[in-house]
């Protein structure tokens, strides 16, 4: 679908550059816009599942360096991010499964407690601060709304992995 839409785009941004007494450069635009756009996208997918790798491996040399109660070395921060981007990338599926099974159910609790009225959440949403989207504490003091978010991640995960795995046995 990334391909498709890329290529939809691609072909639009170029297309739209072009004349319209110009037929054939505006066909040569389009075709070369959306392989473009398409390239673009697939790529930018690959890129992002390296890129919530790379970050899970920071996190883990942070959390064992936290635990062994001092910092992590530069070296040490850097070679757990590329080996956390290589086993996202092998792992692709399931690194896309949980990370939108995740963020689904964080973005379902904010939308859920901004309709309630809650103030953080709402104020979080009528932000024009475009570099935050999604309130990190949306309920202070309300741990309730940890546990919420990691069982609606978990059926989200098990709806996926049920949902996809179905349509690979017929």
């Amino acid at each position: 679908m990334l391909g498709l839409f890329g290529f939809v785009v691609g072909a639009l941004l170029a297309s739209s550059v072009m004349g319209t007494e110009q037929t054939m450069w505006m066909i040569g635009a389009a075709l070369i816009g959306g392989l473009t756009g398409a390239l673009i996208l697939v790529a930018a997918y690959f890129v992002g599942v390296a890129l919530i790798g790379a970050g899970f491996g920071a996190a883990a040399a942070n959390l064992i360096w936290a635990g062994l109660g001092s910092e992590p070395q530069l070296v040490m921060v850097i070679v757990l991010s590329i080996l956390g981007a290589v086993v996202a990338l092998w792992l692709q599926r399931y690194v896309i499964i949980v990370a939108t099974a995740f963020g689904g159910a964080w973005t379902t609790i904010v939308g859920l407690l901004a309709m309630m009225g809650d103030r953080v959440a709402v104020n979080a949403a009528a932000k024009s601060d475009v570099w935050l989207v999604y309130p990190m504490n949306p309920a202070p003091g309300q741990r309730w709304v940890i546990f919420v978010w990691l069982a609606l991640g978990v059926a989200g995960v098990i709806g996926q992995l049920t949902f996809t795995a179905d349509k690979k046995r017929r």
